[in-house]
């Protein structure tokens, strides 16, 4: 596990229990094992997260991706 691994577990780690924390990712909590380089630090981050948290999912069209579009053409 190298230094930013690490460094990011600790943020979470901190935070937890203790204050807020917001978190926007495109990537499913079945791919975090790549981002952190070990599906149990993973698992580890993941069990923090939803053990207070609230997960809220949103569904459709990227305003990002329809706006750089837009720019394109």
């Amino acid at each position: 596990m190298d230094a930013n691994t690490r460094l990011l577990f600790q943020v979470f780690a901190d935070a937890y229990e203790r204050q807020s924390v917001v978190i926007t990712t495109n990537l499913e909590f079945s791919r975090w094992g790549s981002v952190f380089g070990d599906d149990q630090m993973a698992a580890a981050v993941i069990d923090r997260i939803v053990h207070h948290g609230r997960l809220v999912q949103f569904r459709g069209e990227s305003y990002r991706v329809r706006h750089a579009l837009m720019q394109e053409g």
